[in-house]
């Protein structure tokens, strides 16, 4: 998987209009992937997920803007990025089911909890 995708996934964002309040890079440790994934952490394929996010540093972004968690999902596409039309983050840059390029909130209400979980409130800006 090619990890040079950074600035092309930021753009889009930016690109679609909204703000990045929150941008860090970091090292995800097992403590906090287990309560990231804990709706599948006792799945088989947990372990392959835990060691495919603590494998590299990981760049975790809060975004603002209206409407920010549907359109966000649409422009990932699905979850398998094999599946994931051209056009979409994971179409274009997506290999595999268990790897990929992005993650995002699926509702507001699990955005504010991962925004919690990943940034001191310090560093959130605007």
């Amino acid at each position: 998987m090619d990890l040079k995708h950074v600035g092309e996934v930021v753009s889009r964002f930016e690109k679609a209009g909204f703000d990045i309040v929150g941008c860090k890079m970091t090292r995800l440790n097992a403590a906090q992937l287990r309560e990231h994934y804990a709706h599948v952490a006792d799945k088989p394929f947990y372990p392959e997920i835990e060691a495919f996010m603590s494998s590299r540093p990981v760049i975790v972004l809060a975004l603002r803007g209206e409407n920010v968690v549907a359109t966000v999902r649409d422009l990932l596409g699905p979850t398998d990025s094999r599946k994931a039309a051209k056009g979409t983050i994971r179409g274009d840059f997506g290999t595999e089911m268990m790897k990929n390029v992005v993650h995002a909130s699926d509702s507001e209400e699990n955005g504010k909890i991962e925004i919690a979980r990943f940034f001191k409130t310090e560093e959130i800006f605007g």
